[in-house]
């Protein structure tokens, strides 16, 4: 399992070894106040565990899918279950989060996809 911090333009050699686990999405977890990802392996939470380790604060990172094939994020995960901040399902709710997060995603990823 490859899991990958994205701070910048990721390259296509990294969002290759992203899919690896999964083949056609990515699974992210997203620091939306540090504007950074990370992402690849086979649970959201594995990819939160690599951004805490990082310095992220949990209440920060979001779950999120990335399918390079058709260009789309998507916005369920376990990990998004979060009453306390508002979200009570998998899907974050809220649009302004869901907004930032595919701000990031697409900074970071959509290029390196192509």
């Amino acid at each position: 399992m490859k899991i990958h911090i994205i701070r910048q333009e990721a390259t296509e050699k990294e969002i290759q070894e992203m899919l690896e686990e999964l083949e056609t999405y990515i699974k992210l977890a997203v620091d939306v106040e540090r504007r950074v990802l990370a992402g690849g392996g086979e649970y959201h939470a594995d990819c939160e565990e690599v951004l805490l380790e990082d310095g992220s604060r949990q209440e920060d990172i979001w779950g999120a899918d990335w399918y390079p094939d058709s260009n789309v994020v998507g916005f369920g995960a376990l990990i998004n279950i979060r009453p306390h901040q508002g979200n009570r399902g998998m899907e974050i709710e809220d649009p302004e989060l869901r907004k930032r997060i595919e701000t990031t995603v697409r900074q970071w990823l959509e290029m390196g996809s192509k």
